[in-house]
């Protein structure tokens, strides 16, 4: 079973601080390709996670404007993150569990790189779905 830091080994996540807006952000995921963005503070922490999913629901279905509003404010702050040691399996766990699509990956404290569902093999889906399964038959 992969470790995560073979899957974000040369990656280069997209971050931005959370005062950029939503628009310019948007703008960034779409020109880069990327599902998401690490939201970071001050001081460079990683303060939030904004994804396509948070422009929809925090920003577009409010009402709200993306050229005005700030990662800040429409970001998932505090997301579940993981070290680069855990392995495949326990990002999928942790994705399916939570109901969402991206994992930030930190070490000590610093953006190593993020995760999301697309970046796991059938394997550790299947995996995944194996245990699902057994503990649905457990109960």
């Amino acid at each position: 079973m992969r470790e995560l830091s073979d899957i974000i080994l040369n990656q280069d996540p997209l971050i931005l601080p959370r005062t950029t807006t939503v628009q310019a952000a948007c703008r960034q995921m779409c020109d880069r390709h990327a599902g998401s963005v690490l939201v970071t503070d001050e001081d460079g922490r990683l303060a939030g996670i904004f994804t396509g999913r948070d422009a929809v629901s925090r920003v577009l279905a409010a009402g709200r404007s993306a050229r005005t509003t700030t990662l800040g404010d429409a970001m998932t702050p505090a997301p579940k993150t993981l070290t680069a040691s855990k392995k495949a399996i326990d990002a999928l766990r942790l994705m399916s569990e939570g109901g969402f699509r991206h994992v930030p990956v930190l070490d000590e404290g610093r953006i190593r790189g993020v995760v999301s569902r697309g970046d796991f093999r059938g394997a550790e889906h299947d995996r995944l779905e194996f245990e699902q399964q057994l503990w649905t038959h457990m109960r």
